[in-house]
């Protein structure tokens, strides 16, 4: 009897978010109902231990506000107006819009936009992937999060992955940088406290004294976007007192000579001038990091969403090679996705393509792609994604939205802001209704999960409904009729990828979790897939690219230019940073009661220095807004930062309820910049300046399109 079947009991099951933890799971399930979610005790790597927002799965997965069936626009779009059809007749109208699309505008015309609001393989770039290629349709690329500081990390060492979990409960010394993972990797902090207990001391690098900040033993804030300069300024100290292990620069690394001359630029009191960090703890951090052994470096996401997001993590992905962590017991983390790659030919499918040199569009440009690219985006397929509330400059996303032209399908589990643009809206399952394959991209279990629950409604899992539609358009091939469990076999059978050694669908479906085989990482320093084959201090790639092949600090191209802090935007002179908050993920959650009072109301942290200046108080509404948009808050004056930043944590919906109208203002968004950093196609999220006002009663009129 299948775990659906079963009507009460507890199941084994997987934690779907976009998350490095991937936590395992236990469903505890009456009458055909999930009513309560644990952590698996038996997982060795999450060890039963979760965090809130998967506590109350429950009350996602049985919302009431879930969508239950298909539904057609039958209102103005953004109304939220919709009449009931059936699956035939979604089916058939959309494939009827493509074939229509495809022979008049060229199949190019139609964009899929998704992103890891299901992390399982199947669901997130399986059929999805099979069925946009067949159709000619264009490319995405998948920028969002952290492609940047992937890019960074891929120049210095090449193959993407770096220290294993349980290599970090040896540290002497554990620098968080730029993540919070109290809130975002929890069992890392976990075991970064258990490093603690053992001696280590926790020094903690942000722009902002976040949840994982105040557990610090040091907290060390910066300017937003000048991380590179504070890596450069330790590296200058790490030579100059002759900290350095020569001979593992020698022996495994490129441009170690190079980077000793080029560091002597980056004294600890120009560096202090661009970080604002004072000279004396520049000096005593590169010499705690010079003196201890093993130390870890923590590399989180929020350094890399700058213009000089890619060169930052490269910059920091450095420093263990100067103190030859690699051999001793240290190194860094960004992420270990590579360790568990699938075989994503066999996965997606790119030979059904008819066309593989049709244009890609970079996730980050959706404002412009429905606006002004040509030739035009005339359908727009969303699903994993809230795009109305995650893509930045969101009043232009939600202005090419609006277009009568533009045909657009969302496959959501419930009408979320994009979706109430929607012609077609399809209802999605949740991930504990399907069959799934889950890697990690911080430890070494891959998962499986199979359905619990009976999908809820007339709901239908990605990988259920591409294959549907390709029966719609009249796709014959064998691709589109695979069962699940033969695509999980392609996808475990990556030949390029040792540490896939044993891991079978069978040994799955009777584990649950299976530990990669990683007895090829001692061979790391070996393995790496640089063009040298070493660590490369010096890259002749990026030089090629037009790019400094060392690591190099240039300032934002909005922002202060951080050499003698003038702004280079008067009229927005602070610097807006918006990190996720504790208790939604990016959008995920922001609709489910019991996080909205976890987190109450959105808030703007602002410095007393520059509360002051502005009349603002605690607690009163204001208004964050530059030439792009306006977002409405409260103010919370607090000196968490330093003095010209303002920050605010969370994406909330523009459902959400709000003082004077400011639901009608409650887009983080609607103040970022589309602008793509510096590597990687990335987003500079947080490359943004902002003035703050008491708040207007009247609705602000919607800027121009423009560029900044």
């Amino acid at each position: 009897m299948s775990m659906t079947e079963r009507p009460s009991g507890v199941f084994p099951a997987v934690c779907p978010l976009d998350c490095p933890d991937t936590c395992g799971l236990l469903l505890h399930k009456e009458e055909g109902k999930i009513v309560k979610v644990t952590g698996n005790p038996d997982h060795p790597a999450t060890k039963g231990a979760i965090c809130n927002k998967v506590r109350h799965m429950a009350e996602k997965v049985h919302h009431p506000d879930r969508l239950l069936y298909p539904m057609k626009r039958s209102g103005p779009k953004g109304s939220g107006r919709f009449v009931r059809i059936s699956w035939k007749e979604a089916l058939a109208e959309i494939a009827e819009k493509f074939r229509r699309l495809s022979a008049e505008h060229g199949s190019d015309s139609i964009l899929p936009y998704s992103f890891y609001g299901n992390m399982g393989a199947l669901n997130a770039e399986g059929m999805d992937r099979r069925f946009f290629g067949k159709l000619g349709a264009s490319k995405l690329a998948y920028t969002i999060c952290n492609s940047a500081g992937n890019t960074g990390w891929k120049y210095t060492m090449g193959f993407g992955g770096g220290s294993s979990p349980e290599d970090t409960l040896n540290a002497k010394l554990f620098i968080v940088w730029g993540g919070n993972i109290v809130s975002t990797s929890m069992h890392q902090a976990v075991l970064m406290e258990q490093a603690r207990k053992n001696g280590a001391k926790i020094v903690v690098i942000d722009v902002h004294k976040n949840l994982t900040g105040r557990r610090a033993d040091w907290f060390i804030p910066l300017y937003p976007g000048t991380d590179t300069a504070l890596a450069l300024g330790m590296m200058n100290v790490l030579f100059e007192r002759g900290l350095t292990d020569d001979e593992f620069l020698r022996a495994y690394t490129v441009g170690h000579e190079e980077l000793r001359e080029h560091a002597k630029a980056y004294t600890p009191e120009r560096v202090s001038r661009i970080t604002g960090v004072p000279v004396d703890d520049i000096i005593r951090l590169a010499m705690m990091y010079g003196e201890t052994s093993p130390s870890h470096i923590h590399i989180g996401n929020g350094l890399q969403h700058h213009d000089n997001g890619g060169m930052a993590v490269r910059t920091v992905s450095c420093l263990p090679a100067l103190t030859g962590q690699w051999t001793r017991g240290g190194g860094a983390f960004k992420s270990n996705g590579s360790y568990a790659s699938l075989n994503d030919d066999a996965l997606t499918r790119p030979d059904l393509r008819p066309n593989p040199g049709v244009r890609t569009i970079n996730m980050n440009k959706l404002a412009d792609a429905l606006l002004t690219t040509e030739p035009k985006v005339r359908g727009l397929f969303v699903f994993g994604s809230n795009p109305a509330v995650v893509a930045p400059e969101s009043d232009r996303v939600r202005e090419g939205l609006e277009r009568e032209d533009l045909f657009t399908v969302v496959h959501e589990l419930f009408l979320t802001d994009t979706a109430k643009y929607a012609d077609i809206v399809l209802p999605a399952t949740s991930s504990f209704e399907n069959t799934d394959l889950y890697t990690s991209y911080w430890h070494h279990y891959v998962q499986l999960q199979e359905p619990v629950i009976e999908p809820v409604g007339e709901s239908k899992s990605n990988f259920e409904l591409f294959g549907l539609l390709a029966q719609a358009m009249g796709f014959e091939d064998e691709a589109f009729r695979e069962p699940a469990a033969t695509v999980v076999r392609a996808a475990l059978d990556n030949p390029d990828n040792p540490y896939l050694k044993g891991v079978t669908l069978e040994r799955l479906q009777a584990e649950r979790f299976v530990e990669l085989d990683m007895s090829p990482k001692a061979d790391y320093l070996q393995r790496l897939t640089t063009p040298s084959g070493k660590i490369e201090l010096y890259s002749q790639q990026l030089q090629a690219l037009g790019l400094p092949p060392l690591p190099t600090y240039m300032p934002l191209e909005e922002g202060f230019d951080g050499e003698n802090r003038e702004h280079k935007h008067t009229a927005y002179p602070l610097m807006f940073v918006s990190p996720p908050n504790h208790n939604f993920l990016n959008s995920t959650f922001a609709n489910v009661e019991k996080h909205q009072s976890m987190e109450k109301e959105p808030t703007l942290q602002i410095h007393p220095h520059d509360a002051e200046a502005r009349g603002i108080e605690d607690g009163q509404l204001v208004e964050a807004y530059n030439a792009r948009g306006v977002y409405a808050l409260k103010a919370v004056v607090t000196d968490l930062m330093l003095p010209g930043t303002v920050v605010s944590q969370g994406l909330w919906w523009n459902t959400n309820p709000g003082e004077n109208g400011t639901n009608k203002r409650r887009l983080a968004n609607a103040l970022t910049s589309s602008r793509i950093a510096d590597m990687g196609g990335g987003a500079t999220f947080f490359s943004t300046t902002v003035e703050v006002r008491h708040a207007q009663k009247a609705e602000t009129p919607k800027p121009k399109s423009f560029s900044l």
